[in-house]
């Protein structure tokens, strides 16, 4: 069923879908999409590495995935929520500290998760003695499926939306106002997630011993650092926030780092490709 915000005019825009945010509720149990997006990006990049690793050239294997998915979950779930605080609302969790374990109530960072999921990337290298640009690799090929559903259970929240617009596909949000507004959670499941995805599968696909360790690393890094600074232009900045220094949003400021951590990447993976 589709409806648009009470109390809008008429206009070139489309309703929003009223999905219900809870996909299954169970008595006092309620499941959200967008817990049920963050369990099936894991499990499904999980399957996917496992797939990839079978490959000749990789040295990381199947079980050792294993224990990198319990690891990358921790990293995930405790870097995303500390860097959402850290980000994006300091003040408010300096005041209401106990409200950093309120999880159910949302708030999590992509930059904060991604830090979280390379503490664990680095310890299970170390533990499995294995290379960090490799481990790293395996992640960042199957990272986007995250980023993918993740952006769509944004979409289904009604949150993030982006700023107001008359294209023909704007879409009135009900808690954002009257006003059409950019659809940019889809924007970036486009391009965070698919578009990003159906690249690096491309080079995962590869014969490993063309390309250097680190390569799939850095185009995730790359990729994912100009998609958001370039879908940011479109989103609506976080109220608390603002546009910082008058022209820059915090997601872009925080994918500066990325892109050129990516480009640092890929010139080291070209100046030391795998031995055939």
């Amino acid at each position: 069923m589709w409806t648009s915000a009470p109390g809008t005019r008429s206009v070139s825009a489309l309703p929003f879908p009223a999905i219900d945010p809870v996909a299954i509720e169970i008595g006092p149990l309620q499941i959200r999409w967008y817990a049920l997006a963050y369990l099936a990006g894991l499990l499904l990049g999980w399957w996917l590495a496992r797939r990839i690793v079978r490959r000749p050239g990789w040295r990381i294997t199947a079980e050792q995935l294993d224990d990198l998915l319990f690891y990358a979950t921790l990293g995930i779930i405790i870097g995303g929520r500390l860097g959402y605080v850290i980000f994006y609302n300091p003040g408010y969790y300096l005041r209401n500290p106990v409200e950093i374990l309120f999880l159910w109530e949302g708030g999590m960072s992509f930059h904060g998760g991604l830090v979280g999921v390379l503490v664990a990337v680095w310890w299970c290298a170390r533990k499995h003695r294995l290379s960090l640009f490799e481990v790293g690799d395996v992640v960042a090929a199957v990272a986007p499926i995250g980023l993918l559903l993740g952006r769509i259970a944004n979409f289904i929240n009604g949150e993030l939306w982006g700023r107001p617009t008359d294209v023909p596909w704007a879409v009135v949000f009900p808690h954002a106002g009257p006003q059409p507004r950019h659809p940019s959670q889809l924007y970036e499941a486009a391009l965070e997630g698919l578009l990003l995805l159906v690249v690096l599968q491309y080079l995962a696909h590869r014969p490993r011993a063309r390309i250097g360790e680190g390569t799939l690393a850095g185009v995730f890094l790359l990729g994912y650092g100009l998609a958001r600074i370039f879908v940011e232009f479109f989103r609506e900045p976080d109220p608390q926030l603002g546009f910082l220094f008058g022209v820059i949003t915090m997601g872009q400021l925080l994918s500066i780092p990325l892109v050129l951590a990516g480009i640092w990447l890929l010139l080291r993976a070209r100046r030391r490709p795998l031995a055939a």
